[in-house]
Formats: structure tokens, sequence, C-alpha cells
């Protein structure tokens, strides 16, 4: 109360000055970009063998307890400019991300997103609906892809030429597109998803297992969008198979494709 009387008492005269007698703005600076690794070189590889169409994959929400898991393919425009940040999506403000994500929209060659629903993780696992997300995302491409850079995983569904690249988002520009726009279009939906079901905190943690989402499901139980069967979302559920207990599966599954 101190603090807001002197300011509200004060006004202007109590703002910090230079030694020239000018006001400094107390406002807090904006964040600084953190250094990027991303560049080209895996696409131009690519196109030194003659591919043109390059679409870049990656995922969102494989982790989260309740909501569905969102890909995203972007194919580039090597005759534009990568939008100034570009990084890994986890790696940027929510400010940075959605910048960077029209940005990309705006210049990209083409991008698409797909997204597989609670529901059906229930029904199959988190591995096997991450695909599907990625299929689907490669399918509403227009135009389509030739070759595929995707973030860890082999994608053998599809009969295309491609290369997983471990940690893919933090060094090729296609798959970091992939992941802001992924995440970006996945985080709109939770922000939607918390007016619809206020009670869990949607639009701060996106459905992943902060102290905050835990406390909520413990008092009020799982709502519809929550993944039923991963550990701990329902009290007598300690995992069935085919939720969080598939993630040792995934990052397996996802290490041998990259390596392969």
């Amino acid at each position: 109360m101190k603090e807001d009387a002197v300011t509200r008492g004060h006004g202007d005269a109590a703002k910090p000055r230079s030694k020239s007698g000018r006001r400094v703005s107390s406002s807090p600076a904006p964040r600084v970009l953190r250094p990027s690794k991303v560049g080209t070189a895996f696409e131009e590889a690519v196109r030194a063998e003659g591919y043109r169409l390059i679409a870049g994959l990656d995922e969102v929400g494989r982790g989260s307890l309740a909501g569905p898991v969102v890909a995203a393919a972007v194919i580039l425009d090597p005759a534009r400019p990568l939008p100034e940040g570009l990084n890994d999506s986890k790696k940027l403000t929510r400010l940075q991300r959605e910048r960077i994500s029209e940005e990309l929209k705006a210049a990209a060659v083409c991008y698409a997103v797909g997204l597989v629903s609670p529901e059906e993780i229930d029904r199959t696992n988190i591995l096997v609906a991450t695909r599907r997300a990625m299929c689907d995302a490669l399918e509403r491409l227009c135009p389509g892809a030739e070759y595929l850079l995707i973030d860890a995983l082999h994608l053998r569904e599809v009969a295309l030429p491609q290369r997983a690249i471990i940690a893919g988002d933090s060094c090729c520009a296609s798959i970091a597109a992939a992941s802001v726009i992924a995440k970006t279009h996945r985080d709109a939906l939770m922000r939607a998803y918390d007016l619809e079901y206020p009670s869990y905190g949607f639009a701060r943690h996106v459905g992943y297992g902060t102290r905050e989402h835990w406390a909520a499901l413990k008092a009020h139980g799982a709502c519809a969008i929550h993944r039923r069967s991963f550990r701990g979302v329902l009290p007598d559920v300690e995992g069935c198979g085919t939720g969080e207990a598939d993630e040792t599966e995934l990052r397996e599954a996802t290490d041998e494709d990259a390596r392969g």
C-alpha cells in the first residue's frame, strides 16, 4: 500500500531521472531474444539433391494431461528471410511465438495443422496419436511435400523421403517453424477451453501437470478434455498402458528412429 500511495501521490515526480535531468521510463524492458542456432543447412543439403518442397514437422502437447496433441507441417520459402529470433518454441515467450508464427504464416509456401483428440489418445496411445497428427498435417499441405524433416521421428506411415533430426526444433529452420505454429495453435485452443472449463487454469498451464493443475484435478475431478488414460488423471487409474505409460516407449522409439 505504501508503494502504491507514493506512485499515485507523486506521479511523474517519482520517476527516476538521468544525469541530464530527463525522466527515465520505469516500464520493464522487453524480453531479449535468446541466441538461436536455427539455420537452413538441412534444407540446403536436401535442395542440393533436387528436392524443392521440403516440409518441417513437429508436435506439441505430447506430455499434457488434457487437450489434443497438435502437429504442424511447414514448407518455407527459401527466397524469404526467416523471422527474427526463430527458435524452438519452448525457448520463446508467448509474444515472441505469436509474432514469429504470424510472420511464418505470411511468408511460408504453405503450412497446415493436424490434431488428435484426447478421446483418440485414450483409445490408442500417445505415440500413435502423435504420428496421426503429423500425417493429418501433411495431408492438408497444398502443395504437398516432396521431402520431410522431422523432429526426432521417422514417419513410417508416409512414403516420402525423410530425415529425423534429434533436437531438430533447435537447429533446423523448417522444424522450428513447425514447432512455433503448432505451439501457438494449441495454446489458443487451450485458452478457449479455459473459458469452457474455468476451474482448471488451462489458459495458464495449457494442460500440463503443474501444481495448480494437479490441485484442480483433486478438487474437481477430470473434465471432458482430460486424458483419462494418463497416470493420476483419474484417482483409480495407475496408468493403463495408453497414456503416460507410453512416454518411455515414445522416447525410446523417437531416439531409435532418429539414429536410423
